[in-house]
């Protein structure tokens, strides 16, 4: 049975103002090479063989965009689900688990600004865990850690279901710097990166028992839907009216077959300037530049600017991001204030 990816595209990227905006989000930018992190998420998902057409999750206000970038990609056939407005995670895939035509089709869900260096092997794990999920368990994808990252929730792995599963002991909330290296040190937890394969039916089955408010409203707003061509557009007021929470509280945190499969892919959530600093080339100085810049004795810089060139003299350490009429500036290691602009 080929797996249906269902596509999360609903976020706004906050973290990566100046050019990440409520209109244009970062899923929809050129962060790390020629395509946007959205299109090189379809792009792990584009052989017929194995997966079928996508099914895309986005904010209604994003229909033009997602349209156009999905047809750059040479992704016509996505069908896309046009939220008219934002209730997290767990509802965005209830929404999705309804409009697939096969009821036990495996959903391999995706968050669209992720990015994932080693394709291949992301494959191999989702192959490996396909048994499980055929056999209704709810599995998720967890990230080996490489440093004790205090920005992601942690996994705790528990006893060995297979040779490339195990289930999950308990998810961990994100920890203080210590807590992370304790957890890594005994190398049981893994970072988790909110990638999920389940069968449509168990996903709606577990909403049912622990969320029924979130499937109750998920069935209503897509009982009443508007179909135009590949756009679904949930009924508004129905959908509104779901809870919001996420996948992980509402779900696969009390649910009781809950595997994870740990893989090690080269992945990054690419949830800051930082982080876009650590994933990205550097010149023979350490910078990260892309766009109109110019640097004189100036190190370990990440630049961007789509616009207006930049200009660095013995400058080290700094993040400058130029976009419009905006222009960020701020030491590296501190990109998570960034946030507090954007809201």
């Amino acid at each position: 049975m080929k797996i249906t990816p269902v596509i999360l595209s609903g976020g706004g990227g906050t973290r990566l103002w100046p050019m990440s905006t409520p209109e244009c989000p970062k899923q929809f930018l050129k962060l790390a090479g020629d395509a946007t992190m959205f299109q090189m998420t379809l792009a792990r998902v584009m052989d017929r063989e194995f997966f079928n057409a996508p099914l895309i999750v986005g904010n209604a206000a994003h229909a033009e965009i997602i349209a156009q970038q999905a047809n750059a990609a040479g992704v016509p056939d996505a069908s896309i689900i046009l939220e008219p407005c934002a209730r997290n995670t767990a509802p965005a895939i209830a929404l999705a688990a309804l409009a697939v035509d096969d009821v036990k089709a495996p959903l391999l869900v995706m968050p669209s600004d992720h990015l994932v260096a080693e394709v291949p092997v992301f494959h191999a794990a989702i192959m490996s865990a396909l048994p499980l999920v055929e056999d209704g368990w709810l599995v998720t994808f967890g990230i080996t850690p490489t440093a004790p990252e205090t920005g992601y929730g942690y996994i705790r792995v528990g006893d060995e279901l297979t040779a490339a599963t195990s289930r999950v002991e308990r998810f961990v909330e994100k920890p203080d710097t210590a807590t992370a290296q304790a957890m890594i040190d005994a190398g049981n937890h893994a970072w988790n990166g909110g990638i999920f394969l389940f069968r449509a039916d168990i996903y709606l089955g577990w909403l049912a028992s622990l969320a029924p408010d979130i499937l109750h409203a998920a069935q209503k707003a897509m009982e009443q839907a508007e179909w135009q061509g590949v756009n679904i557009h949930p009924q508004e007021a129905a959908f509104a009216a779901s809870p919001s929470d996420s996948i992980d509280y509402a779900v696969m945190e009390k649910a009781d077959r809950v595997a994870v499969a740990p893989v090690s892919m080269g992945w990054s959530d690419v949830g800051s300037w930082d982080s876009l600093y650590e994933i990205s080339a550097h010149d023979a100085a350490g910078n990260s530049l892309q766009g109109n810049t110019r640097l004189i004795d100036s190190h370990n810089n990440l630049v961007r600017s789509d616009g207006l060139r930049i200009n660095l003299i013995g400058a080290h350490d700094l993040i400058v991001v130029a976009h419009g009429n905006e222009v960020l500036i701020l030491p590296r290691g501190h990109s998570q204030n960034v946030k507090k602009f954007s809201s």
